[in-house]
């Protein structure tokens, strides 16, 4: 069963309770010290400067790793290689449903590039930034499980 998460249930849904589901791919990028990477998110956005894990929407005809690999380049400026398919969840905005398919990434190529105009920090738990996108929240706790990481980098 996949996790559901209404964000800002205080607040009314746009487009009502049968709107679209749009699929998005989430990276969390873990480096050899074990650190995650958020972003924050592009000024001019529905919660600009919250934090998250990188990614976005999964376009007709690809597969998730396949939407990942091109929203990083795009996005964030590296080049991807294993992705590792990891949890699902249902985040209901007030401005869209979403399936946050999230993947983790130990193997990337190149620096760092925040095309959008976006922060980036490296971090661990407890986070060191704020404030955090609801749907980054759940994705936080999974973390915190000791043996959350699927593969190690070497």
């Amino acid at each position: 069963m996949t996790d559901l998460l209404v964000a800002d249930a205080e607040l009314p849904r746009q487009g009502g309770p049968e709107r679209a589901l749009t699929e998005v791919a989430v990276g969390v990028l873990i480096d050899p010290q074990d650190r995650f990477l958020l972003t924050s998110r592009p000024p001019g956005k529905v919660y600009a400067g919250y934090w998250e894990f990188p990614g976005g929407k999964v376009e007709a005809g690809e597969s998730v790793a396949q939407a990942l690999r091109r929203e990083l380049q795009e996005e964030i400026g590296v080049t991807v290689g294993m992705v590792y398919a990891w949890r699902d969840m249902l985040v209901d905005y007030p401005h869209a449903r979403v399936r946050l398919q999230v993947c983790q990434v130990f193997d990337w190529v190149g620096p760092l590039h925040m095309r959008e105009g976006q922060q980036f920090g490296w971090q661990t738990l407890p986070l060191t930034l704020s404030p955090v996108l609801p749907g980054t929240l759940p994705i936080l706790q999974w973390l915190a499980d000791p043996g959350a990481l699927l593969r190690r980098t070497k």
